[in-house]
């Protein structure tokens, strides 16, 4: 048990430059405290002590803004960086050495019992605001951008963007100009506009060839 808080520590000087000592990390980085608490409700909940589970997971939602079921399944060194806003579902399952940023959600998208969130493979970034919703499966070092929405399988080495997500690079090779460069990805809202106005000039072109007919 010592060796897996230490392991911990060692996680966040790690990832976060911001680090600056132990007794920082240990009082100041609520993802830690959510990761530690998170453990010992899944331990209740495992030995079937579901409301005392429950109460952990709920006070730790309360102090860190971090809403993790007793029931998902964590591997080790995970890292939530800021955190505010997380929330992960009970049938969850994560592995190993997985970094997710504020706002993210790994939820479900049934209200059947049963395996309803994702899995979530080893080396994974997850960046701000994506939702990665649904019993899919995310393959072992993918990142997901941020804001990103994933309700497919996702194979592994893959970078997702988008909404819907869209794989813009696999196993090192680009699919499309983007990648995490967040200013860089597409805006819907003009693409939707670009191909509104090619119907409009089609059309205009259509007039256009009738009207000549007619003469």
């Amino acid at each position: 048990m010592l060796n897996r808080l230490r392991e911990d520590i060692s996680t966040v000087f790690e990832r976060d430059p911001a680090a600056r000592s132990i007794l920082e990390v240990i009082t100041c980085y609520p993802g830690l405290h959510a990761v530690w608490m998170h453990r010992i409700a899944h331990w209740l909940w495992n030995k079937n002590l579901k409301l005392p589970a429950r109460l952990i997971s709920h006070f730790a939602r309360w102090i860190t803004g971090i809403e993790i079921h007793p029931g998902a399944k964590i591997g080790r060194r995970f890292f939530i960086d800021h955190g505010m806003g997380v929330v992960i579902g009970e049938t969850t399952e994560i592995g190993n050495d997985v970094t997710i940023y504020h706002q993210v959600t790994l939820g479900g998208t049934s209200t059947h019992k049963g395996k309803r969130h994702p899995t979530i493979g080893n080396n994974v970034v997850i960046g701000a605001g994506a939702k990665i919703l649904g019993p899919i499966k995310i393959g072992d070092n993918c990142k997901i951008g941020a804001n990103s929405v994933v309700v497919k399988d996702v194979p592994p080495n893959s970078t997702v963007v988008g909404i819907p997500g869209k794989i813009v690079k696999r196993d090192g090779i680009r699919t499309t100009r983007v990648d995490l460069e967040h200013g860089q990805l597409p805006d819907p809202v003009m693409e939707t506009l670009k191909q509104m106005l090619d119907i409009i000039h089609f059309l205009e072109l259509e007039i256009k060839t009738l009207k000549e007919d007619k003469k």
